[in-house]
């Protein structure tokens, strides 16, 4: 008999030193109220001068309701793979966090493989558990059904917000390990391969938190001309391809990432006429993807999570009907599979936070040191897609850092999986180029005019070699910003 305990008594069973891992993906499925409770638990302790820290799985971002109070008790030895709240990240780059970041779709396999220490507990949001520990889960997977299968104990958060109706929309599977893997049968974004509900060992659950909480994910903010532009590129870029016939006339899956430049490109795409209707593999179903799915210009999508503000998700609840059969949600090592993603030809579309001149990107280090979020899954998708896309505006900080520089100052994704670069500037199409003519291509069409003669004039200090880097002024503009806040004053020394 499974039986309802607060979440302060959850939080009483977990311990200093034991590893948990944690449903969801984004804000999105993540538990909210029993990682609160251990936050208080881990103060208390700290408060009396026992130690409390535990190591932290979980599928990529969470929210204030997990990372950002957990970082802030100071109840986190080591966490990975992606965060995005305040005070992780902060804990992160002053060193009091042992974070590790890795692509999405290895963690479930690795912790399988036993690379990392074995999960002690696994906290899981759901909308409907029964007797015999069949879980509808909420609007996010990631890593919990590995994670489940491989932890000692199990507490469930059950989630009065998520209506028992979404029963359906998962689809659980986990693939066999080497040597006995097969091939994933997913070959189109709307097939399915697993289950509708986790399937978990009933003498593992502890017992039942029982909540009523929205996963609290804010509109993201409107558009603006830089986003607007830069989603307009990419769209007119994809129907080029389509009218050189570079892309099937029927299209092909897109994976897009988060944020304002991700909705503004889906927006662009679904606006321009050349473009027909599509479907989607990808690992984050936002608030623009049920836009264009009920405009008709997305078919399906498959992802990871719906990870939809507040209103929207309300909205789609109430008429879950409708869009039954318009998306799918998956474990994150089948929604970022790279397999599946060359197989299906995703088109990919990623940000990045600095590209350099030969094609390379950084996605996650701010000046080369300094951890924003992870790389997520963007490098599952673009080393293995059609044609992979990064997107950036080309300046930030009102002008004073370019995102074009000669060198960047830290490396995510090199040259090779880097196809198209694309900001409010223009298109680079670096296929089939040399690192030079990479080069030529990318100053002339993406960097911002306040910058353009500047990085010109690198290439002119007499770099040699395939590759022509000066090593000794490569980092200059970083400096730059550093010293006196403008990149826009650099000036070029050997």
């Amino acid at each position: 008999m499974l039986r309802i305990i607060s979440a302060q008594e959850a939080a009483s069973y977990i311990n200093d030193g034991d590893i948990l891992a944690f449903s969801g993906f984004t804000a999105s499925g993540a538990p909210k109220v029993v990682s609160e409770a251990i936050a208080e638990r881990a103060n208390a302790e700290h408060e009396a001068g026992r130690p409390f820290k535990t190591g932290i799985f979980t599928g990529a971002s969470t929210s204030e309701h997990l990372d950002g109070v957990l970082a802030l008790a100071d109840a986190i030895d080591f966490r990975t793979p992606y965060q995005s709240t305040p005070n992780m990240r902060n804990c992160i780059n002053s060193q009091r966090i042992n974070y590790f970041d890795m692509h999405l779709s290895h963690l479930a396999q690795e912790l399988r493989y036993g690379f990392y220490k074995k999960i002690n507990v696994a906290i899981i949001e759901a909308a409907d558990v029964s007797e015999n520990g069949e879980i509808v889960l909420t609007a996010g997977v990631g890593i919990i059904p590995t994670a489940a299968m491989l932890a000692e104990k199990i507490i469930i958060e059950l989630n009065g917000f998520t209506p028992k109706s979404v029963k359906g929309l998962h689809d659980i599977y986990i693939p066999l390990d080497p040597p006995c893997r097969r091939e994933i049968p997913v070959y189109k974004p709307s097939d399915r391969c697993g289950d509708t509900v986790l399937k978990v060992d009933p003498n593992k659950i502890i017992g039942i938190v029982e909540t009523n909480l929205s996963d609290g994910v804010s509109p993201f903010t409107p558009s603006d001309t830089v986003t607007e532009t830069i989603g307009a590129n990419v769209a007119e870029f994809l129907a080029s391809q389509l009218r050189e016939n570079k892309i099937p006339s029927s299209f092909l899956p897109v994976q897009s990432g988060v944020g304002n430049i991700a909705n503004a490109v889906l927006g662009s795409l679904g606006a321009n006429r050349y473009i027909p209707p599509f479907e989607m593999y990808t690992e984050v179903i936002q608030d623009s993807v049920i836009d264009l799915i009920r405009t008709g210009n997305i078919k399906f999508a498959s992802g990871c999570s719906l990870s939809l503000s507040d209103d929207m998700m309300r909205d789609v609840y109430s008429d879950f009907n409708s869009f039954r059969d318009k998306f799918v949600l998956r474990p994150q090592e089948i929604s970022n599979n790279p397999e599946i993603a060359r197989r299906l030809g995703l088109l990919t579309i990623n940000t990045a936070l600095e590209a350099d001149i030969f094609g390379n990107i950084n996605s996650t280090h701010v000046l080369g040191t300094k951890m924003m979020n992870g790389i997520g899954g963007s490098g599952d998708f673009a080393r293995n897609a059609y044609i992979s896309i990064f997107t950036c505006p080309s300046v930030a900080k009102g002008g004073k850092i370019s995102a074009i520089v000669p060198m960047v100052s830290h490396l995510d994704h090199n040259e090779h999986s880097v196809k198209v670069i694309i900001t409010e500037q223009g298109v680079a199409d670096l296929r089939g180029k040399s690192p030079i003519q990479r080069a030529k291509t990318i100053i002339e069409n993406c960097v911002h005019p306040d910058y353009k003669q500047l990085l010109w004039d690198y290439l002119k200090l007499g770099g040699t070699g395939h590759t022509p880097h000066t090593l000794s002024a490569c980092f200059r503009m970083h400096q730059e910003f550093i010293d006196s806040g403008d990149m826009r004053k650099t000036v070029w020394t050997k």
